[in-house]
């Protein structure tokens, strides 16, 4: 795997989930959010050609038992193997866009889930929070 070059974005995503937990409603820190590229881990069982093509993008997601499913993003490779220490492929994708394009129904984001400052939000507050007009 390749590490994003970009450390002052990573910063300014993790700066952003910190000014989140003290306030939910921090529309500078929802903006700087949803304009970060996040890492997002290719499924192991995703295909080749779906891998390859970027107009597609796999979502992991996971099951929990009494939960709903949950996909994971990672705004850093090393805050992605803290909790998936075995994914080998990842795919670098715009937040905002991925939340623009989240699926109605029962499925949760979850940004850094291993962080002390993970962020987890259900369909309705991707699609409403973090999505932004492709450009």
């Amino acid at each position: 795997m390749q590490m994003p070059s970009n450390d002052s974005a990573t910063a300014e995503a993790q700066r952003a989930l910190t000014a989140l937990t003290e306030n939910t409603e921090d529309a500078a820190a929802l903006d700087t959010l949803a304009g970060s590229d996040v890492l997002v881990p290719v499924p192991e069982d995703a295909q080749d050609e779906a891998v390859a093509d970027p107009a597609l993008v796999a979502l992991p997601v996971l099951e929990q038992p009494g939960r709903e499913p949950l996909v994971p993003v990672f705004t850093s490779e090393s805050r992605m193997a803290e909790l998936l220490p075995t994914v080998s492929r990842y795919r670098l994708v715009p937040l905002g866009v991925l939340a623009a394009q989240w699926p109605t129904g029962d499925l949760s984001l979850t940004i850094d889930a291993s962080s002390p400052h993970g962020l987890t939000l259900d369909s309705r507050g991707v699609r409403t929070l973090l999505a932004r007009p492709q450009g």
